[in-house]
Parts: structure tokens; C-alpha cells; sequence
């Protein structure tokens, strides 16, 4: 890794794709970190250190649909805990519970089986980025209706001038990214 902090490292794999899905969208692929042994060790590393404190320790890891999967299962596995997917509406077999949250153009809906945590549970939700926050948001609203405790909301990237730390801050919620791309 020469002399580049984890931050530097991971900054460096992330692939910018202008104009995309929208002219003027700066979109930031995280596909190049999982496609490296190395560099996908070196981010997953990055979070199962800090979870492994026994302060930050979970119970469970819940990953938002769908990149969140990819991190939440292998931080899970790593962690020895159990991992929650929190799904797009339609795709859970079980009973759910459902929120839905607004999105620039409309809204969505997320669920969650309501087996899937325990009153009191301690739980680590993750995504890969956070932009308007609206999903983390909603999946920490389908925790708490369970009774389980968000201990931290966190994702490998921040869009800051897209609010959605701030507003996940403002209702509480603990954060941890590894990066942002303020102003870029």
C-alpha cells in the first residue's frame, strides 16, 4: 500500500462515472474495491477492527439492499454474528414489517422479516454509501419498530452536500464512513 493511509487506499480504487445514471451525477462505483482481493480485504478489514471492540460490538449486522449485502454478510461472518438483509418491498417470503421513505423522484418501500431481531438487539446497519440517507433512514426506523438498538449507521462513502449524514445525525443515529466526497 506504499505509504497511503486505509482512506487514501480505498479513495484511490473508486471508480467516478460522470453523467451517470443523470447528466451532472458524479456516480461513485464501489465495484473496484470488491473485484480486488487486496483492496476488498483491506475495506472489510477497515469495519470488522472497529466492531470488534467490545463497546462497538453488535449482535446483529443488517445490510440495506442491496450493496449492503456484500459488506454486512462478510463483516457478519468476520464478526461471528448474525446478518439481517433488509429488503425492496416484495422480496421477503415471511411476515414483514414495511417502511417507506421518499426518494427525488417518488418513494420506496423496504421491509424486514419481524423475526428478524430481538428487543434489544444491538445492531450495526450498512450500506455502501449514503447520499439523502432516506434507505439507512427508513431501515433504522423497521429496527427500532422490532425494539432492536441501531448502535451506528455505516457505509464505506459520504455525499455530504446530499444532507443525508447530517439529517441521519439530527434523528440520532450514530455514523461511520470511511471516506467522503465533499465537494468533488
Amino acid at each position: 500500500m506504499q505509504n497511503f493511509s486505509v482512506t487514501q487506499y480505498l479513495r484511490a480504487h473508486i471508480r467516478t462515472v460522470p453523467d451517470w445514471p443523470a447528466p451532472g451525477v458524479q456516480f461513485r462505483d464501489i465495484t473496484p474495491l470488491l473485484q480486488d482481493a487486496k483492496v476488498f480485504r483491506v475495506l472489510i478489514d477497515a469495519f470488522v477492527h472497529r466492531y470488534m471492540d467490545p463497546s462497538m460490538r453488535p449482535d446483529v449486522v443488517a445490510g440495506l439492499d442491496a450493496r449492503g449485502f456484500i459488506l454486512g454478510a462478510v463483516i457478519a461472518y468476520e464478526l461471528n454474528v448474525g446478518f439481517i438483509p433488509i429488503r425492496k418491498k416484495g422480496k421477503l417470503p415471511f411476515t414483514t414489517v414495511a417502511e417507506t421513505y421518499e426518494l427525488e423522484y417518488g418513494s420506496a418501500t423496504v421491509e424486514l422479516h419481524t423475526d428478524a431481531v430481538k428487543p434489544g438487539d444491538r445492531v450495526l446497519l450498512i450500506d455502501d454509501l449514503i447520499a439523502t440517507g432516506g434507505t439507512m433512514m427508513a431501515g433504522m426506523k423497521l429496527l427500532e419498530k422490532l425494539g432492536a438498538q441501531v448502535i451506528e449507521g455505516a457505509a464505506i462513502v459520504d455525499l455530504p452536500e446530499l444532507g443525508g449524514s447530517d439529517k441521519l445525525r439530527a434523528s440520532g443515529l450514530a455514523l461511520f464512513t470511511l471516506l467522503d466526497f465533499a465537494g468533488q
